[in-house]
């Protein structure tokens, strides 16, 4: 087989707002590959096929002496994050062609791993879209699953306030916590994804961008639990809102990452309530659920009991559109880029 062209979106500068597309970051295709004779040197050959945007990637945006929890992307470099490939041809007998991987990819059509280091093989017992596992089943639902479980405490008849509610982290909790009995509050940036919201559960509904948020809370309220995607006002809202003893669960705060930061100016009000604030970063806790959230959660999404919704976009070279999209609350439901079919 003649060369192909090997597409890759290169980290090309760092913003210093939000990520600008065709200048942080490009679509290269420079590169080409043969995909009958490249050397594997004992490896696989891997096709991307679906990749995920998610907000935390604007974090690794930054020159490499700022540091962070994740390591930064590296300049002329292609971009990384989760995605689902399959395998083309393989000299490595852990993997063979025809498997497909879910974990952290480069963001190229294909590319040659030595081995299955932060990748995993993927078991379609119910022959989901591939799509699922980078969404619900992927790193966004174990956010949601794995900590709700580890840090949210919830007792029947309280009330939970949920940021980001049509997120694919958010309305997953959404539906968990009504699953435990809790009065949910949730809130995102359009009718679209409010009705999306009250599908999944939400009692109450609501725009922050033409409702108060503040006056929801003090009429809904008080809330037992806040599960923070946003920071900033809103953080500032749920301190206001909070019951004595609340659970803080600090999921993201992208309110502050293409502005520096976004400053909050009551936190006393976590010693006077008595707020238990907890951060966390779904991978410390992932070995504790993993075999729970695999039992469970896929046969809950084939059956439909478990609703999510996704805004693919086609064509890799999207992808340093979809990243601003997602930084800016564009998309209109989890943000999947579809590379290629299977």
């Amino acid at each position: 087989m003649a060369p192909v062209t090997n597409g890759r979106i290169i980290f090309n500068s760092i913003p210093t707002g939000f990520p600008v597309p065709g200048e942080t970051t490009i679509y290269d295709t420079t590169e080409t590959i043969d995909l009958d004779t490249a050397p594997l040197d004992g490896g696989f050959l891997l096709k991307t096929l679906e990749l995920s945007v998610d907000p935390y990637m604007r974090g690794g945006m930054r020159a490499p002496e700022k540091k962070s929890y994740s390591a930064p992307f590296t300049l002329g470099q292609p971009l990384r994050g989760y995605g689902v490939g399959v395998v083309l041809r393989s000299e490595n007998p852990q993997v063979k062609a025809g498997d497909h991987l879910y974990g952290f990819f480069e963001h190229t059509h294909y590319s040659i791993r030595k081995d299955l280091t932060g990748l995993q093989a993927i078991e379609n017992a119910y022959n989901l879209p591939w799509s699922v596992f980078i969404g619900v089943i992927g790193m966004p639902g174990k956010t949601a699953y794995m900590a709700w479980k580890e840090y949210a405490h919830p007792k029947q008849g309280e009330t939970v306030f949920v940021s980001t509610g049509a997120g694919p982290v958010g309305s997953f909790v959404i539906q968990l916590a009504k699953a435990d009995g809790l009065k949910v509050i949730a809130s995102a940036g359009s009718e679209e994804k409010v009705q999306f919201m009250k599908e999944v559960g939400a009692d109450v509904a609501f725009n922050y961008k033409t409702t108060n948020t503040a006056e929801v809370l003090e009429k809904e309220g008080p809330i037992d639990i806040y599960w923070d995607n946003v920071g900033g006002e809103t953080l500032e809202a749920a301190l206001n809102a909070a019951n004595v003893n609340a659970r803080f669960i600090e999921c993201g705060m992208i309110s502050g990452y293409n502005s520096g930061g976004a400053p909050v100016r009551n936190i006393f009000h976590v010693i006077g309530k008595s707020i238990t604030m907890t951060g966390f970063i779904v991978s410390r806790i992932e070995p504790k659920y993993s075999a729970e959230f695999y039992k469970e959660v896929p046969a809950k999404v084939a059956s439909g009991e478990l609703k999510y919704r996704e805004h693919v976009y086609n064509g890799l070279e999207k992808l340093g559109d979809v990243i601003l999209a997602v930084q800016k609350g564009e998309n209109k439901a989890k943000a999947v880029v579809h590379v290629a079919d299977d």
